[in-house]
C-alpha cells in the first residue's frame, strides 16, 4: 500500500509535467505543520514544569528543598523512560541523528521520538541544564524518517524527509526558519543541492508559519531593549572582537572536552542506567544550593530556578540588557558573570554526561553570552584601545554566536540562529567575525565538533565533501551488479581460462557444494599464474582463490564500499544476500560504482 501510494503520487506529478520528486514538497509541508504542533506542545510542557517549581516554592525552606529534589525526580523519570523505551534518547540527540543519516540509511525508530519527547520534558522542565533544540531535532527527524519508512522511500528521499523534520523543529522552537534550514544543510545532511534544499525550505517555512499563527505573534525569543542599537559597533573595536573570538573558541573546546570527559567517567561507574542520571541530578542540586547560598547576586526571594538550571533563557536576556550592568562595580559584575559561566558548564556536564536528555545549543548560547559579557566588562574597565566601546550586552550577543559556532563547527548556522533569535542586525559584522575566528580556533585545537566527536569515537568518520555526501546516501542496491561466474574449489585453473575467454570476465566467485561463498579468484591472480603456463593444468581453483577479501550486502552504503576497495587492491567485491543464508547475488565493481556516482552527480 505505501509503495503504491508512492507510485501514484509520482504518476500524478508526471501528468502535470512535474519531476519524479515533486511529492517531497507536499510531504515537507505536512511535516512542517505536524512538527510545529509537536514542538509547541513540547515547549509548553517544559514551561509548565518550570512554573510548577515556582508555585510549589513560595517559602524559602521549600524553595531550597525543591532545588535539591526536582532535578533528581526529573532525572529518575527520564532515565526510566530512556531505559525501557529507547536508549537513543540519552544525551543531546544530534549525534544519533547523524549516525542514522550516515550509517543507518536515515532510519530512526518511532519510539525514539516518544522517548526523547517525554524524557527531555522531565529533564529540562525539572531543572536539568540542557536545551530544547537537540530533542526537537531528534523528534522531528524521527517523524520524517518514519514517514519515509511508511512510504518505503529510497535512502535519498528518506534523508531529505528526516532533514525536513529537523528543520521544522528548529524553526518552531526558535522561531528561526532560516537557521533551521542551514542547521540541516550545514550540520546534518551536508548537502546544498536544490533537490534537498527545496523540501527543507518548505518544511521550515510551514513550521514557522504555523507556530506564529498559533502564538499570534512573530517575536524574537530574546527581546532586546530599544537602546540596544545605540553604539552597537565601532570599527575600532575589531581587535577586541578578534580576541574575543579566540577566547570563545578556547571556552567552547573546554566545554566539549569536559562534557565528554564526564560521559567517559560515568561509563566507568558500574551503576544502573536509571541511577546514573539521578546521581548527576543530585550533584546538580548541590551546585544550585551552593550558588544561592554563596553568590551575592543570587536572589533568595525570586523562588525561581538557579540561573544555570533548565535552558537559562532568562539569564541570557539579562546579560543582553544594558540595564543589568548599571549601578554595580565592574569587579562585582565580572565575578557574577564568571560564576554563571562556570556553574552552567558544570551543570550541563552533569546533566548530559550522566545520561540525561536535552540539547547543547541553549547551554552554548548561555556560555557564549556569559563569556562575551565578561570580556565586555573587562574591555570597558581597562580601556585598552581608542574609540567608543560597546556595552557588555553587545559583547554577550556576539559571544553567543562565537561559542555556538565553535562547539558545532557550523559558523553559518550560529550566525543565522543568533540573528533570528534576537533580530539585531546592527551588530552582525562583529558577530560574523567572532563566529568565524572561534570556529578556526576550535578546529585547530580539535578536529571534531561536539556532534561528530561521538561518532568518531564509534569509528564513524564524517567528511565534508559533496562526493562523500552522495556516496553516503547511495547503497549497493542502487548499483547494477555484474552477474557472478561461479566456480568450485576443486575445478582446474584451465577451467578459469576457458570461462574467461568464453564470457570475457576477469573475476570468479568460488562457492562450495551448497553454493555458499568461499572466496574470489581475481583477474590479477589468474594473470600471475599464467607466468607459469605449463603448470596451469596442475593447479586447482582452491590454490588461486583469495579468502581475505571482504564482502558487501545490498543495504551497505557506497562510502563503506569505497573504503573496502581502497583497503584491498581489487576491481570487484562479492555481494551477498544476508537474508538468504549468504547467497551470492553478483559482483559490484569499481567501474560500475563510479558510473552510478557520476549518474547521480549529473542529476543533482
Amino acid at each position: 500500500m505505501p509503495t503504491e501510494l508512492n507510485k501514484n503520487l509520482r504518476r500524478l506529478g508526471a501528468k502535470f509535467g512535474l519531476t519524479a520528486d515533486w511529492y517531497l514538497v507536499l510531504l515537507a509541508a505536512g511535516i512542517g505543520v505536524v512538527t510545529a504542533l509537536v514542538a509547541m506542545a513540547f515547549i509548553w510542557l517544559i514551561h509548565e514544569a518550570a512554573h510548577l517549581f515556582e508555585i510549589a516554592s513560595e517559602h524559602r525552606q521549600v524553595w531550597i528543598i525543591m532545588i535539591l529534589a526536582m532535578p533528581v525526580v526529573g532525572a529518575g523519570i527520564a532515565g526510566t523512560i530512556i531505559y525501557f523505551v529507547a536508549s537513543e534518547a540519552r544525551g543531546h540527540g544530534v549525534p544519533e541523528v547523524l549516525h542514522a543519516i550516515h550509517g543507518k540509511k536515515s532510519r530512526i525508530k518511532a519510539r525514539v521520538a516518544i522517548a526523547k519527547w517525554t524524557s527531555a520534558v522531565f529533564t529540562i522542565g525539572f531543572g536539568g541544564s540542557a536545551g530544547a533544540e537537540g530533542p526537537i531535532v531528534q523528534i522531528g527527524s524521527a517523524m520524517g524518517s518514519k514517514l519515509g519508512a511508511i512510504l518505503k522511500a529510497n535512502p535519498q528521499h528518506t534523508a531529505t524527509l528526516l532533514g525536513c523534520g529537523a528543520a521544522a523543529g528548529i524553526a518552531s522552537v526558535f522561531n528561526a526558519p532560516i537557521a533551521g534550514i542551514f542547521f540541516v544543510l550545514e550540520i546534518l545532511l551536508r548537502d546544498f543541492s536544490i533537490k534537498t534544499f527545496t523540501p527543507i525550505v518548505i518544511a521550515s517555512v510551514f513550521s514557522a508559519a504555523v507556530t506564529q499563527a498559533v502564538q499570534g505573534a512573530n517575536n524574537a525569543i530574546f527581546q532586546l531593549p530599544a537602546e540596544f542599537s545605540v553604539g552597537a559597533f565601532d570599527p575600532l573595536e575589531i581587535p577586541n572582537y578578534i580576541m574575543m573570538g579566540v577566547l570563545c573558541g578556547v571556552i567552547a573546546i573546554a566545554f566539549v572536552k569536559s562534557l565528554y570527559a564526564t560521559e567517559d567517567l560515568y561509563e566507568k561507574f558500574k551503576l544502573h542506567p536509571i541511577i546514573k542520571p539521578m546521581t548527576g541530578a543530585v550533584l546538580l542540586g548541590g551546585l544550585g544550593l551552593c550558588y544561592v547560598l554563596l553568590i551575592p547576586q543570587a536572589d533568595p526571594d525570586s523562588h525561581q530556578f538557579p540561573p544555570f538550571f533548565s535552558n537559562g533563557y532568562p539569564v541570557i536576556e539579562n546579560l543582553l540588557n544594558s540595564t543589568h550592568y548599571e549601578g554595580k562595580t565592574w569587579s562585582m559584575l565580572l565575578m557574577g558573570v564568571v560564576a554563571i559561566a562556570v556553574f552552567k558548564g558544570l551543570a550541563t556536564c552533569l546533566t548530559l554526561g550522566s545520561g540525561g536528555s536535552g540539547g547543547i545549543f541553549a547551554p552554548s548560547l548561555m556560555l557564549g553570552a556569559a563569556t562575551g559579557s565578561a570580556f565586555g566588562i573587562v574591555v570597558n574597565a581597562l580601556d585598552w584601545f581608542p574609540g567608543h566601546y560597546a556595552s557588555p550586552g553587545h559583547y554577550a550577543l556576539v559571544g553567543m554566536a562565537a561559542v555556538v559556532a565553535a562547539t558545532t563547527h557550523a559558523p553559518l548556522t550560529a550566525i543565522l540562529i543568533v540573528y533570528e533569535i534576537t533580530r539585531s542586525y546592527q551588530i552582525i559584522l562583529p558577530l560574523m567575525l567572532a563566529a568565524v575566528i572561534s570556529t578556526i580556533v576550535a578546529r585547530l585545537i580539535m578536529q571534531e565538533s561536539i556532534y561528530t566527536l561521538k561518532l568518531s569515537r564509534r569509528g564513524i568518520k564524517l567528511g565534508a565533501m559533496s562526493d562523500l555526501t552522495i556516496l553516503r546516501r547511495l547503497v549497493v542496491n542502487d548499483v547494477p551488479l555484474a552477474p557472478p561466474v561461479i566456480v568450485h574449489p576443486n575445478d582446474s585453473a584451465q577451467r578459469l581460462l576457458d570461462l574467461s575467454e568464453q564470457r570475457s570476465v576477469n573475476d570468479f566467485v568460488v562457492a562450495d557444494e551448497k553454493n555458499h561463498y568461499v572466496g574470489l579468484v581475481t583477474g590479477a591472480d589468474l594473470k600471475e599464474a599464467l607466468v607459469y603456463r605449463e603448470a596451469i593444468p596442475l593447479l586447482q581453483v582452491s590454490e588461486l582463490q583469495r579468502t581475505d577479501l571482504p564482502t558487501v550486502v545490498l543495504e551497505e552504503t557506497l562510502d563503506h564500499v569505497m573504503n573496502k576497495f581502497s583497503n584491498h587492491d581489487v576491481q570487484s567485491l562479492v555481494v551477498l544476500d544476508h537474508q538468504q543464508n549468504g547467497a551470492v547475488l553478483g559482483l559490484i565493481t569499481r567501474s560500475r560504482l563510479m558510473r552510478q556516482y557520476q549518474l547521480v552527480l549529473s542529476k543533482d
